[in-house]
């Protein structure tokens, strides 16, 4: 067999391919097995036709396509592997040429992984802010903490900002009132804005069983973007009382006796926080650098394949929602479908010029995976997913994601190991410790992750309310997140990835702006966290 490989641009080749006849035999036996057991000749059994006779039957050429479409998938597979080529989508195969008993001849164009000349590694360097806890932001979880001890205690009044309120709502349009926009008993707080435009004004200085009628826009069902008149109707009015901030609370709200014990607490635990956010950043701009210095030529049909996946999953989600486009720009703050494509195309290109760097990187390096790299992977991921290890594994492999995860589990490995080589220093010049940012593909497997983990979370750490945040239409390329129990002591409502629900026709609510996770272009030191 000879193969030629011609190269068609950085990311796409042309293979030329030649198959001597005798080479087909295997072929030629599974097509003539085939269909000796679909045709029926009279005086054979089936599958017992002889060769020449199934050729006279249904035509030597339908034979010889049959052979071409069994054969070339083989032939190709063979000569990818022969010439260690990275394809990185289905090729495009056009036969040349069929000389009946003498050669077969066929070319594939298929995008493949660029050729990179990385910079130099042996002396990177990157700066990240200074660790400073300030004390607004102490304070900020203090009143966290105080917000999970309030009281809410009826009061005989009307309704102001910071109330709680039980409410009825009826939405009507064209005088019909629509089942999807009617609820009772909904509890919401006055002036938090999370429900629907125009609410907040029309219950600020409603008393018990006093109603207001405004105007709003449905953002969800079939009736949406119209204007719909919404009737609330106020049922209670409770007011939050917050428990004042000294010793006391202090022994309530944690283990801790006095307020000034507590708040050195929060500061340390802050402090570990942003070491951590040291390490995300370190990560962001050790790839950001080398994005820069770096010439990565990204196939486009991968590109516009990636784009229109992850278009078609965010309609599903809209359709989900009762929503259509215009009304999510509307609710995300994007302005119009341009921006919001421009937005997602410069994500996508960014992630997948950041797998061919760490791609490229790992392979100079000669970085290997073993199986407690991916068994701790695997741990890490499940844990996440709040799902066993054993689920996890079984998701993968259902989902034929193995190969795609080890290779995710390649870059990880491959950018911790760079990272650990660069010199990290904060805005004053020290330098940052490295063992703090350790990404968890490095720890040994179990146990002691789980107490440090433990440690570092508040003691009674208070509940808040979450709410859905503003997410970019796909993952920052290597984004290398702090470990989620450490994030949320600082900012524990920025985790929240909500799904859309199906509520009344104006609530407030649409898809949370992100990325379907299909592919692992750009999570390659998202998983290091």
């Amino acid at each position: 067999m000879k193969s030629t490989i011609e190269n068609l641009g950085p990311t796409r080749v042309r293979l030329a391919i030649e198959v001597p006849w005798g080479d087909l035999d295997h072929a030629f036996g599974e097509v003539y097995k085939e269909l000796g057991r679909q045709v029926r000749v009279p005086g054979f059994r089936p599958g017992k036709v002889p060769n020449r006779i199934l050729d006279q039957r249904i035509g030597r050429p339908v034979v010889l396509e049959q052979v071409v479409q069994h054969a070339v998938p083989e032939v190709y597979s063979e000569v990818v592997r022969e010439h260690q080529v990275r394809v990185l989508s289905q090729p495009d195969v056009e036969v040349t040429r069929i000389d009946d008993g003498d050669t077969l001849a066929f070319t594939a164009e298929v995008d493949v992984a660029p050729t990179l000349e990385l910079p130099e590694l042996d002396s990177l360097a990157v700066t990240v802010d200074d660790v400073e806890v300030t004390d607004e932001e102490i304070d900020g979880q203090v009143d966290t903490m105080r917000e999970r001890f309030a009281v809410l205690t009826g009061v005989d009044r009307a309704a102001a900002d910071g109330d709680y309120v039980s409410i009825d709502l009826e939405a009507t349009l064209d005088g019909e009132v629509l089942e999807d926009g009617t609820t009772s008993g909904m509890s919401y707080e006055v002036g938090t804005g999370t429900l629907m435009e125009g609410l907040d004004e029309a219950v600020r200085g409603l008393s018990a069983d006093e109603s207001a009628t405004f105007t709003t826009a449905l953002l969800s069902g079939e009736n949406a973007g119209r204007d719909a008149e919404v009737t609330v109707t106020v049922r209670s009015v409770k007011a939050k009382d917050l428990p004042e901030l000294d010793d006391d609370f202090a022994s309530t709200a944690s283990e801790f006796d006095t307020l000034a014990e507590l708040r050195d607490d929060v500061r340390a635990r802050l402090g570990r926080v942003k070491v951590m956010q040291q390490g995300s950043q370190a990560r962001d701009k050790l790839v950001e650098h080398l994005l820069e210095v770096t010439e990565v030529p990204v196939p486009e049909n991968l590109v516009e394949r990636e784009l229109q996946w992850r278009t078609q999953a965010m309609e599903r989600e809209l359709q989900q929602a009762g929503m259509d486009w215009d009304s999510y720009f509307e609710m995300a703050g994007i302005d119009g479908r341009e921006a919001y494509d421009a937005d997602m195309r410069g994500n996508v290109e960014n992630a997948v010029r950041t797998q061919f760097v760490l791609d490229a990187i790992a392979d100079a390096r000669e970085v290997t995976v073993d199986n407690d790299d991916l068994s701790a992977q695997i741990m890490a991921q499940a844990q996440r997913n709040r799902m066993s290890p054993e689920q996890y594994a079984q998701q993968l492999q259902q989902g034929n994601g193995i190969a795609d995860f080890v290779a995710d589990v390649r870059r990880t490995k491959a950018l911790a190991q760079l990272l650990e080589q660069t010199t990290i220093t904060d805005a004053s010049g020290n330098e940052v410790d490295l063992e703090a940012l350790r990404p968890r593909t490095e720890r040994a497997e179990g146990s002691d992750d789980g107490d440090d983990s433990a440690e570092e979370k508040p003691a009674k750490k208070a509940a808040v309310k979450k709410a859905p945040a503003k997410k970019a239409p796909a993952k920052k390329a290597a984004a290398a997140e702090a470990p989620d129990d450490e994030a949320s002591e600082e900012a524990p409502a920025a985790d929240a990835e909500e799904k859309p629900k199906k509520k009344a026709a104006a609530a407030k609510k649409a898809p949370a702006k992100k990325a379907p996770a299909k592919k692992a272009a750009a999570k390659a030191a998202d998983d290091e966290a």
